[in-house]
């Protein structure tokens, strides 16, 4: 009895569904994506004790894949955090 009076409470207020569940999925995929970016990109900083100057730094990073992942991942975190969701009156976060 307890577990069904649960089950109707979440669906009631949608707290899990289809909508939220994909959010939370797609903010992981860009948090990963940006992780992934702004790792390589620190790595990357050992070229300029080899000798390249700082614009040729900056060039790089900028032609670079992994500067292209952590804009992907910069654009869907920000597409989950502030894109509205979910049917009027519905509780979205």
């Amino acid at each position: 009895m307890t577990l069904f009076w649960f089950k109707n409470k979440i669906n009631k207020y949608n707290l899990i569904g289809d909508n939220m569940l994909a959010r939370v999925f797609f903010f992981l995929v860009g948090f990963g994506l940006m992780v992934i970016g702004f790792v390589h990109i620190i790595i990357y900083m050992n070229f300029m004790t080899v000798g390249y100057s700082f614009n040729e730094y900056v060039n790089f990073i900028i032609r670079s894949s992994e500067f292209a992942y952590t804009i992907v991942g910069f654009i869907i975190i920000n597409l989950c955090i502030f894109v509205k969701g979910g049917k009027k009156g519905e509780i979205c976060i």
